[in-house]
């Protein structure tokens, strides 16, 4: 019999800890037992003297994750459980622990990065691209909204590019990445072999800047002469309406159809999260987004968007409220009040 291969592939070479996201074939996605042990072991290395820097990466060729193990949710949303508050408490909590690892957390997002994929990644203190690199955070079309602090990222991202990233539950390249300030490098991925040896040695700075190359132009850099004044209204239908009357055309209306095509429900609580997450810290945005979640879980809406998007993948949705007019300021409210078995509780950051 085979042995069964861990989650998660914990090395360490020279003054380097790898961390290797190991479920290939279910593109690395995360389960609870994974999230743990990165978080176990981020504990242990801050405190090894030996340990200088932590690389995080995946196995195989297709991406670094593909965010969390999204039919175990499916299954738990849909029986009423709570096993998936559960894995986000833990989750969030290792989101906040990243940003706050006191050594040089190098994330190398090769290939698809989904979700709680960014959430390991773009919190990071050296976060690398590649020409493979696809940053997804597709929340509002399975009827969620973004997590893993994405929205505290989103809305600090140039102009009004986050909002559009998140109404339309778009996707990145590597230099849009670099432009929206979710990776710092870019790194083609034939040189990926080369900077792990690299890295067992050298600071991590030197050693990724000796290997970073100047990004392609940002593709949606030059779409914020549209994007901006229409992205900019702190209300979807006029979102949706500015779009329409858009000059820019097809980019445009392409566009106003891609936020349609999301639950309206979960735009609105999106739109309004991204606001306030300008004003919040880090550790509050998390907060903020597990309120979210814990609506989230028990909201039609989720399991309806997952079954279209995922399980039967008929990518026709049916969202309960169906329009953004029938969705009242009393539904969106729901998403931001203290879920029933509490508050997530992140300490603030210490300065």
């Amino acid at each position: 019999m085979n042995a069964v291969e861990p989650g998660v592939r914990i090395t360490v070479e020279g003054h380097s800890g790898r961390i290797t996201l190991n479920r290939p074939r279910a593109l690395n996605a995360l389960d609870h037992g994974m999230v743990r042990t990165i978080g176990e072991t981020l504990g242990e290395w801050e405190n090894d003297s030996r340990i200088r820097t932590v690389i995080l990466d995946g196995s195989g060729e297709r991406g670094l994750c593909a965010g969390s193990d999204i039919r175990s949710i499916y299954d738990d949303a849909r029986t009423g459980g709570t096993a998936s508050l559960e894995f986000w408490r833990d989750e969030y909590r290792l989101n906040a622990q990243i940003a706050r690892f006191s050594k040089e957390y190098v994330a190398v997002m090769d290939g698809l990065v989904i979700g709680g994929g960014v959430g390991l990644s773009a919190h990071g203190s050296i976060r690398i691209v590649t020409e493979r690199t696809r940053i997804s955070m597709p929340e509002t079309s399975i009827g969620f909204t973004p997590d893993v602090g994405s929205s505290y990222l989103l809305s600090r991202s140039p102009g009004e590019l986050g909002t559009h990233a998140a109404l339309t539950a778009g996707s990145l390249g590597g230099s849009d990445a670099i432009h929206f300030g979710l990776a710092d490098y870019y790194v083609p991925s034939k040189k990926l072999p080369a900077l792990m040896i690299a890295l067992a040695t050298l600071p991590a700075d030197s050693a990724v800047t000796s290997f970073a190359e100047s990004p392609p132009e940002s593709p949606l850099a030059s779409e914020r002469i549209w994007i901006d004044p229409c992205f900019r209204a702190d209300d979807v239908e006029e979102i949706v309406y500015r779009l329409q009357a858009s000059t820019a055309g097809d980019k445009a209306n392409s566009a106003a159809a891609k936020v349609l095509a999301n639950s309206p429900t979960a735009l609105k609580v999106t739109l309004r999260a991204l606001r306030s997450a300008r004003e919040l810290s880090l550790e509050a945005a998390i907060e903020q987004e597990y309120r979210m979640a814990a609506a989230g879980l028990s909201s039609a809406d989720f399991v309806e968007g997952i079954r279209a998007q995922i399980i039967d993948r008929d990518h026709h949705p049916q969202w309960s409220p169906a329009t953004l007019e029938e969705v009242d300021e009393q539904l969106v409210d729901r998403y931001f009040s203290v879920p029933e078995l509490g508050d997530l509780g992140l300490p603030p950051a210490q300065n």
